[in-house]
């Protein structure tokens, strides 16, 4: 497999609503999916932990920095990279959780979005 997304799949997972993360272990097992949402932006993927850094599957992701994402059909083994809090990315990754999901009322997306949500940015890359 290529280490990169196929318009395809960064299009597929972008459209799903939700995501399932599931992080590695340090014997390389998986520990139990996670549903969570996830957005596109330009040709990346990016989550980020609505309970800010405390929550497992975060703490975890960021740890060992491997797992695998099933969204919309695709399901692929992913590195996990944490997103510096001042990466001009960070902006249009806002409009995009804003865009997918503001229909679900401001109090849940601005558990994902502003400046608490930079520190719990995670870029997802197929590996």
């Amino acid at each position: 497999m290529s280490n990169t997304w196929t318009e395809e799949e960064v299009r597929r997972i972008g459209d799903a609503t939700e995501l399932q993360v599931a992080t590695e272990r340090p014997d390389g097992t998986l520990r139990p999916y996670v549903t969570i949402w996830g957005v596109r932006s330009g040709d990346s993927i990016y989550i980020r932990s609505a309970h800010g850094p405390e929550n497992g599957w975060f703490r975890h992701a960021a740890a060992s920095g491997a797992g695998r994402i099933r969204a919309g059909g695709t399901e692929r083994d992913v590195y996990f990279a944490q997103l510096d809090s001042s990466d001009p990315a960070q902006g249009h990754i806002d409009a995009a959780y804003h865009a997918k999901y503001d229909s679900y009322g401001p109090k849940i997306v601005n558990s994902v979005v502003g400046p608490a949500a930079t520190i719990v940015t995670l870029r997802v890359s197929p590996r």
